[in-house]
């Protein structure tokens, strides 16, 4: 199963707009979603801090500010996201 992971932090909409979406997006193509805050972290704050949401699908970026469900199916290798 490949990895999806939400680069984000507590308090910010965008993040969680993005869960919202993922966990709708990963009920239909059967994925789960692994959560980082870049606020713990200072060398991920500096390399995310002002893009996050951020979302990586095995650790190659899919998204920023927000979901793109095409693309995260895309590489996932589906092709049934809206």
């Amino acid at each position: 199963m490949a990895t999806v992971t939400l680069y984000g932090k507590p308090g910010c909409c965008l993040c969680d707009d993005a869960r919202a979406e993922l966990a709708a997006l990963g009920e239909r193509l059967g994925f789960a979603v692994e959560e980082v805050d870049v606020s713990v972290d200072p060398v991920l704050h500096r390399r995310y801090g002002e893009r996050i949401p951020v979302v990586a699908v095995d650790g190659e970026e899919a998204c920023e500010l927000g979901v793109d469900g095409p693309e995260i199916a895309r590489l996932l290798g589906r092709v049934d996201a809206p």
